[in-house]
């Protein structure tokens, strides 16, 4: 089987920046506790749940089509392309002056989340100089539901937001709070995980986790034997997009005679360490497939501590894991969910007030690096620091590329 500004920003948000200043060679800032699952077991057991309640073939064949469909819109500005479909029409929205957006924001816990999020502020930068937008006002849920949804009903309670944006913390619980914020009349923008409800203007995301999990288990699969172990690190449960990617693979590695073992880490570097060395300590581990790449140094790290050889792997394109691909020469793949996504919902809010349609669900390209491109976006990313993403789209931003280097907002 082995084939070959001005930006207004609330105190908890203006707190949580200042984190950014720290050390960015960590997986995340402040590494939040491993994840446990609903039964309360540690990470360090496998995950109990599987891919079954989450695995959806008809969204599987979809996104599977859509790896190599053609997207509207230029290349070169990918965070503004996407795939033909319903468009929503906004004339009623139409007006002019600039305009007060309300964002809700799941968290900037983790190297990602921080990429976008500078991202973002240099985008608003932008449209508030044009005279597009007025102010931001963001209030950071530090990843929890409870929170973010009472930031959504202050945003709503307050009553002067012009539109809201929302980035979820989780899926079903976010969604009543969402279903909240449309029934005010105002736009509302989803971006990155989706919700249970189709309300929104526009639902903004790469094309999707399912897309992700058959890039990297089809990956694994060429590159194995049938008989091959190896050990899925999961971040959290209960995320769209995050179960997809694991439904997807999950499928694929059964079907494929890989066996697979997933645990669910925190995207704690000590604990990916942990089970790693553990599982080498009871057998071989050919593979290693991550639903998200924070951690996969760690990851790797393991094998060298236990004297073993590297693994297939597939990371992600941050930069921590494409310099230490690099540097150990294994056989790896970094999967994107395109980072430049954090632009689109502020560009989408310009479309909106300008009475231009939108996609209903505004599908962005999500392609995977394989080796042959990593030394380009090596370079192209040189002087960026570990929890940078190779695909963040910002070069043409004011601030490139100092922003992102420093990791603070100027």
């Amino acid at each position: 089987m082995r084939r070959s500004i001005q930006s207004k920003v609330t105190a908890v948000a203006a707190a949580a920046l200042l984190a950014l200043t720290a050390c960015t060679t960590d997986p995340s800032i402040e590494n939040p506790p491993a994840a446990e699952t609903e039964g309360g077991q540690a990470a360090a057991t496998p995950a109990e749940e599987g891919g079954d309640e989450w695995f959806d073939q008809e969204a599987f064949d979809e996104q599977s089509e859509q790896r190599s469909a053609s997207f509207t819109g230029d290349p070169e500005q990918p965070w503004l392309q996407y795939l033909e479909g319903e468009m929503t029409d906004t004339s009623e929205f139409a007006s002019e002056g600039a305009k007060k957006v309300c964002f809700a924001n799941a968290s900037i816990s983790n190297p990602w989340r921080q990429t976008g999020w500078i991202t973002m502020n240099q985008q608003l930068e932008v449209l508030v100089e044009q005279g597009v937008i007025s102010e931001m006002e963001t209030r950071d849920a530090q990843d929890d539901d409870n929170t973010q949804i009472a930031d959504i009903d202050y945003f709503i309670a307050e009553g002067d937001c012009d539109a809201f944006i929302i980035s979820p913390n989780s899926t079903a619980a976010m969604t009543p709070a969402v279903e909240r914020a449309c029934e005010t009349g105002k736009p509302v923008i989803v971006f990155d995980r989706g919700v249970d409800t189709d309300c929104a203007t526009t639902f903004i995301h790469p094309i999707g986790g399912f897309a992700w999990g058959i890039d990297t288990a089809e990956f694994l699969v060429d590159n194995l034997e049938e008989g091959d172990k190896v050990v899925a690190l999961r971040i959290l449960p209960g995320v769209d997009v995050l179960e997809q990617r694991w439904a997807a693979a999950e499928k694929i590695f059964e079907e494929n005679g890989i066996e697979a073992t997933d645990y669910f880490t925190g995207a704690d570097p000590t604990e990916i360490k942990k089970i790693i060395s553990d599982e080498l300590a009871t057998g071989d581990v050919q593979g290693v497939w991550m639903d998200a790449g924070d951690g996969a140094v760690a990851a790797i790290e393991a094998f060298e501590d236990a004297g073993k050889d590297y693994p297939v792997m597939t990371g992600e394109d941050e930069m921590s894991f494409l310099r230490k691909w690099e540097e150990t020469g294994l056989t790896g793949l970094a999967p994107v969910y395109s980072n430049f996504q954090w632009r689109t919902p502020l560009l989408a809010v310009e479309k909106i007030f300008a009475g231009e349609e939108v996609p209903k669900e505004w599908v962005l390209p999500q392609t995977p690096i394989p080796e042959e491109e990593r030394a380009d976006f090596l370079a192209s990313n040189e002087g960026m620091p570990d929890g940078h993403y190779a695909k963040f789209g910002g070069t043409d931003l004011p601030g490139y590329p100092e922003v992102w280097q420093e990791r603070q907002i100027p």
